[in-house]
């Protein structure tokens, strides 16, 4: 399943139905390329994991570098530009981790293998999905999202001219960099001035 969630941990897009082990961009193009399909508008991009390319309109952290949350939690501060990025990069993406927490803390049926056909259990998860969008942007107290320890405010966002392709490019390498040193840079600067 490829879920695509804001912010505000909502899906804004949700592709179930591959069976088995796929490759992360594989199902990814797909998603670019159906009628109801994944949109993501020029000069916006989804945080990505390292299965993914960093291409236009999807980052990805560096690879080759620390990145898991819990490996800056023991002490370990980023050495370089790139693990800085990556650190921050975790911290941003760790709403998905949280939003499918919480999807499958609310729906049991989530939680174990479906004997229903295919087609049925796409519908059931496509259900599940909406369901908690509906509680999300209506529930001004979740207790479900109280037990795991979030809250995170609801937000909107308009969107126009999509991307249709996943294609590295020099330029999404480039930007990545330049983010990674001015944050890296940035923050360097700021524990100098603390001490």
């Amino acid at each position: 399943m490829l879920g695509v969630c804001t912010p505000d941990m909502q899906f804004v897009f949700v592709l179930p139905g591959w069976e088995g082990s796929v490759a992360d961009s594989r199902v990814l193009r797909d998603a670019l390329k159906r009628r109801n399909r994944l949109k993501v508008p020029h000069g916006c991009y989804y945080l990505v994991d390292a299965g993914y390319t960093n291409c236009e309109g999807f980052l990805a952290p560096f690879r080759g570098q620390r990145y898991h949350l819990n490996e800056w939690r023991q002490g370990h501060e980023p050495s370089s530009p790139e693990e800085f990025f990556n650190m921050k990069h975790a911290a941003a993406r760790n709403v998905i981790e949280i939003c499918f927490g919480l999807l499958k803390m609310r729906w049991g049926i989530l939680r174990s293998p479906s004997f229903y056909p295919i087609r049925i259990h796409n519908q059931i998860i496509i259900a599940c999905c909406l369901l908690h969008n509906f509680i999300r942007r209506e529930m001004s107290f979740d207790p479900i999202e109280v037990d795991l320890g979030e809250y995170v405010e609801t937000n909107t966002a308009v969107d126009e001219n999509f991307i249709s392709t996943i294609d590295p490019t020099d330029i999404w390498g480039n930007l990545r960099m330049e983010l990674a040193n001015q944050m890296f840079n940035e923050w360097q600067t700021s524990r100098q001035n603390d001490d």
